[in-house]
């Protein structure tokens, strides 16, 4: 839907300039053997793979995918297992798809910039220098490689061939980068026509569909929202005595001291029957606890 496409726009959006700002502050290629190839792939991959899983991690279906799975009433009922699965491969290829946004997107502007991958490989490339001992040993010529990345540290008579290899390095990350791209892009429109291919909705049915699906979300949590609202109002009136936002309360209720230590302390999810749950302390008091103690009047002068 639209707004699926406007927040993988944002993300892209933002990414890219996160990728600009982290490659002109943190990155500063060592050029020195061995330790060029590290660095380079950590700044490449390192960060991308942060955002994959934080792409996971607020993706909501995610959670609902994973959440109440060792459930004893999971475990109660019978499934179609080959429809289940097919769900579950669907669902997780749709939250694949949307984490894979920002990290594809660092790795396409960070191979199209190029720094990274010059500082990663330039050790290894195979060339001959301009105007350069023949001579020089294998380890000497990686050595003098690995600076190459850094234009202050090469020697005068190795400035054309530092430019030469520099240019070479350069076409070959931004190819990989522009390669990238066209798969990614190739793969998600045939992902789509695919989609709509096995698709038992008409185009109509399946806007009507999306459109249901998304109002009713949103009404649900709204009415979530409202109910759990009231149901701990119930409670939280039966410790105090009132009902937050009241008006003319003419009397309140003083907790006792055993009480306070009763709501305080750590709350788990607690089950208390087959199909009923404590949500919090204060809810476990309320459903145990009978209405008694201390009331103080509020509608008479001190």
């Amino acid at each position: 839907g639209k707004e699926v496409v406007i927040a993988n726009a944002i993300i892209a959006i933002l990414t890219i300039g996160g990728q600009q700002l982290f490659s002109f502050f943190t990155f500063s290629c060592p050029c020195h053997v061995g330790q060029n190839l590290i660095y380079g792939l950590a700044f490449l991959g390192v960060p991308a793979l942060i955002l994959l899983v934080v792409g996971y991690a607020l993706n909501n279906q995610t959670w609902r995918l994973v959440t109440g799975k060792r459930s004893p009433l999971q475990e109660q009922t019978t499934p179609n297992r080959l429809l289940q699965c097919k769900l579950i491969c669907f669902v997780l290829c749709s939250i694949t798809g949307r984490a894979l946004v920002a990290p594809v997107t660092w790795l396409a502007v960070t191979l199209i910039n190029g720094s990274y991958y010059v500082c990663a490989v330039s050790e290894y490339v195979s060339v001959h220098y301009y105007e350069a001992n023949p001579n020089v040993t294998a380890s000497e010529r990686r050595r003098i490689l690995a600076v190459f990345p850094c234009s202050q540290l090469v020697p005068p008579e190795l400035t054309r061939a530092r430019d030469e290899v520099i240019l070479l390095l350069r076409y070959q990350s931004q190819v990989a980068g522009w390669l990238l791209i066209a798969v990614v892009v190739i793969t998600v429109f045939l992902s789509y026509c695919l989609a709509s291919c096995f698709s038992p909705l008409s185009f109509l049915h399946f806007r009507y569909w999306s459109s249901y699906v998304h109002n009713e979300q949103e009404l649900f949590d709204e009415a979530t929202d409202q109910h759990s609202r009231l149901y701990a109002m119930q409670h939280v009136r039966k410790f105090f005595g009132f009902v937050p936002g009241s008006e003319n309360v003419k009397e309140i209720r003083i907790p006792s001291l055993r009480e306070w230590q009763a709501i305080s302390g750590l709350a788990f999810l607690k089950r208390v029957d087959e199909e009923h749950y404590d949500y919090s302390l204060l809810h476990d008091w309320a459903l145990k606890e009978s209405v008694d103690g201390k009331y103080l009047k509020t509608d008479e002068d001190p």
